[in-house]
Formats: C-alpha cells, structure tokens, sequence
C-alpha cells in the first residue's frame, strides 16, 4: 500500500522541518512549497492527498490557493487543512468559506494535527456504492458521480459540505448535534468544534438559498444542532 502524500505549504522553514519530520515518522510522504503559487503548481500536478496550507504566504495567500484548488476538477476533492497564526474567528469563517475542510490554529500539537489528517483521509477513502443517489424536495445527491444536483443545476460544494448535506438529507427532519454531524463530514477521532459546523451549515444555506429561495431549508434545533426540512411547504 502506498505512503498518502501530504503537500505543505508554509513559508516557516522551523514548522516546516517539524512537520516533514513528524509526518515522515508516520509513515507518510511529504512534499513542500514555501509560497502560494508553488504550492498551488505541486498541488496541480502531484495531486497530494491532503494539503496543510497556511494562511499568511508570499505570492499568493492561503486563501487564493484554496479557492483555486476548488475551481479546478483535479483538486476540488482534495482534503485542506488550513493552518494560520491568526485566532480570530472571521479568519476561520472566510477559510472554511472558500472551501477548506478544517482550521488549526498555531502553535498546535502535532499529535492533534494528525489526528485531523487522519479523519479526513479517513473520509475521502470511503468509495460510494454503485447507484447509491438521494432526492429530497428537488435536490439529488448522486455518491457515484459525488455531485449534487438542485432542480438539474450543478450545485458546487466542498467535499465536507457533500457529506453533511447527504447526512442531513438521508433522514429529513431528524434533528442531528453539532457532534454526530462532525463525524458524518469529517470522521471518527476528529476534533469538534461547535463553530466550525456552524460556519459549514451557513455556507450550505447560502448555497441552497441560490436554487431554492431564502426559506430556511436547514433548520436550526435550539439546544440540539441541525435539521433539514421534511417538506418544501411551510
């Protein structure tokens, strides 16, 4: 079985030779680049596994790189971690908005980034049974092609905002927590945060609303977590 080939892009030579180590320790491959558009190249062409990108890069920011990565049919599947030194919590919305999976902050734990890497590797290894679609009040998932459809018009989602939409749409109108909902998009081990999920939930409405109209499709259970509407109707 082959080593899964992580790319990092960070511009901090100490982490970097921290991670390289740490990873290669794990048994995984590593590639790096140290700014935005190397990094953005090697991902284009060597086609990693899963990116741990940083925020705050030469060339071309974390941003740009991970908004680029989800344009392309290559890479718009692939896992992103992003990774920054900045804690406010509008970073970690416009990082997981432009498409990343996941948000460490530094200084971070090497033990608990492999953690990370290891759920959504976890995740992207799942293969779809043949056939396996949902439709649900005009939307269709369809797990061969992993593509969703809204009234025939390509909805385009990150990989975590497929799996929480297929989650929450496989059993319309069951309430989920924020927990359950984490380990169907991200998987088993990862770290929860509340926020995190919240800030997935926000963009998939934004999403939805486009096709289906500003009505709350994804509805919000105090004291719970999420739901999707059993009916269009009121």
């Amino acid at each position: 079985m082959s080593q899964p080939r992580i790319l990092i892009i960070e511009d901090e030579r100490g982490l970097i030779q921290s991670l390289e180590w740490y990873f290669k320790r794990e048994g995984y491959e590593t590639i790096v680049a140290t700014d935005g558009q190397e990094g953005l190249t090697k991902a284009q062409t060597l086609l990693p596994d899963l990116v741990l990108l940083d925020l705050m890069l030469p060339t071309m920011s974390g941003l740009e790189v991970c908004s680029q990565l989800r344009s392309f049919d290559k890479t718009k599947l692939i896992p992103i971690i992003m990774l920054t030194a900045r804690a406010e919590e509008s970073d970690e919305i416009e990082g997981l908005s432009v498409g990343a999976d996941d948000y460490v902050t530094k200084p971070f734990s090497n033990k608990i980034l492999l953690q990370r890497v290891r759920a959504l590797l976890r995740r992207s290894e799942v293969q779809p049974e043949n056939g396996d679609s949902i439709q649900h009040i005009g939307i269709c998932i369809d797990r061969v092609r992993h593509q969703v459809t809204i009234h025939d018009e390509l909805l385009e989602l990150t990989p975590t905002e497929f799996r929480l939409l297929e989650c929450l749409l496989r059993q319309p109108g069951r309430a989920f927590t924020r927990h359950q909902l984490m380990q169907a998009s991200i998987g088993e081990g990862s770290i929860v945060l509340e926020r995190t999920i919240d800030v997935h939930i926000k963009t998939l409405r934004k999403k939805i609303a486009v096709y289906l109209g500003e009505k709350e499709y994804i509805e919000t259970v105090r004291g719970v977590g999420y739901r999707f509407r059993e009916s269009s109707e009121d």
